[in-house]
């Protein structure tokens, strides 16, 4: 199992002092954080992509991850996610084998079509072809990065004849790729279609929502012939924030919670913490919920949780890292196999 975090990289505001970080200052904190999160003994660090206020860190994942790379030696750089639908498929060939060969091989990389809508035309894509260009757009990235003259034809972009990606991937290893998604089953099944790892992001939709998603990925993974349902490789996100006593916890948080511009102005923090796997307490409770995922997502290989948004100051998100460095430690005693949970899922 890997434990990590990812970043959303938002500029926001902290509603308890009224100070607004610097476009500067919430990227290098990004980078300091990627830092703590090695010294506390997690696995994975990972960012999103956003072109957009107002978020600013996660512009370019590649630059970010390769200076990371540079700052630290032992964890792994991914991230949550890589546009599939609005970048150049060869681009991302080129980006990420690059930063595979700087990082030494450390690093993997979540493709997803991203959950702002203006962002396609501003890249001159259709939002109503998300689907088909995430389908076609990962079927060309596929071969780029295992054949060395490849001819194309699709539908989103120019024809290709004998192109050789370059650099070509660390030792003729592609890094290894995760699909992530909050609610496609298309993505699910493209992840199941090619025996990649399955991401569910995990963050906004009940319990429910996400057993299901993960079950149907499973089945589809067998069915295609990459091994065992349980054998299906399957990555989970979460939030969470943490207080050495819950009522501190639930206190701190809240007015991060209420104007945070990812779940903000919504239901209520009581709400949101029951019906999805946000977790606001002690430490003690982060471990026993986040436990509880494979209850319905059975055994799985991958947990990451966000820290760092909704105007968090630094400070306070290298004390939460701190936290997280204690849980993730009781986590991993209790890192035995747990029984999948493969229920009939309608494909239709």
């Amino acid at each position: 199992m890997e434990y990590g975090i990812f970043t959303v990289g938002d500029v926001t505001t902290d509603p308890t002092t009224g100070i607004t970080p610097t476009e500067n200052e919430r990227i290098k904190a990004t980078v300091a954080i990627a830092v703590k999160a090695e010294e506390v003994g997690l696995d994975v660090f990972a960012t999103g992509e956003h072109h957009n206020p107002p978020f600013a860190a996660p512009a370019n994942p590649p630059v970010l991850l390769a200076h990371i790379a540079a700052k630290t030696e032992r964890i792994k750089l991914s991230t949550s996610t890589t546009l599939i639908t609005t970048n150049d498929p060869v681009r991302i060939a080129q980006d990420y084998a690059y930063l595979q060969h700087l990082a030494d091989g450390r690093m993997d990389l979540m493709l997803g079509r991203g959950n702002t809508g203006p962002v396609y035309p501003w890249f001159g894509k259709d939002i109503r072809e998300g689907i088909p260009l995430a389908v076609e757009n990962y079927a060309l990235l596929h071969r780029l990065w295992r054949e060395e003259n490849v001819d194309w034809q699709g539908k989103f972009r120019t024809p290709l004849q004998g192109f050789t990606s370059t650099p070509r991937p660390l030792d003729d290893k592609p890094p290894f790729v995760w699909h992530g998604s909050i609610r496609s089953p298309e993505i699910a099944e493209q992840a199941a279609y090619y025996g990649d790892g399955f991401f569910s992001n995990h963050i906004f939709w009940p319990a429910s929502h996400t057993a299901r998603m993960v079950a149907l990925y499973r089945q589809r993974f067998e069915h295609y012939g990459h091994g065992k349902a349980e054998d299906a490789i399957v990555g989970l996100g979460g939030q969470v924030y943490m207080a050495r006593n819950s009522q501190d916890a639930v206190k701190e948080f809240r007015p991060y919670f209420d104007s945070a511009p990812v779940y903000g102005h919504g239901p209520s923090l009581e709400d949101f913490m029951e019906q999805t796997p946000l977790t606001v307490g002690s430490p003690q409770q982060v471990v026993e919920r986040t436990l509880s995922f494979k209850e319905y997502a059975g055994d799985y290989q991958r947990q990451l949780f966000l820290v760092d948004h909704a105007g968090l100051p630094l400070d306070k998100v290298l004390h939460q890292l701190d936290l997280l460095g204690e849980v993730v430690a009781e986590l991993r005693k209790h890192d035995k196999p747990a029984t999948p949970v493969v229920e009939p899922v309608e494909t239709a």
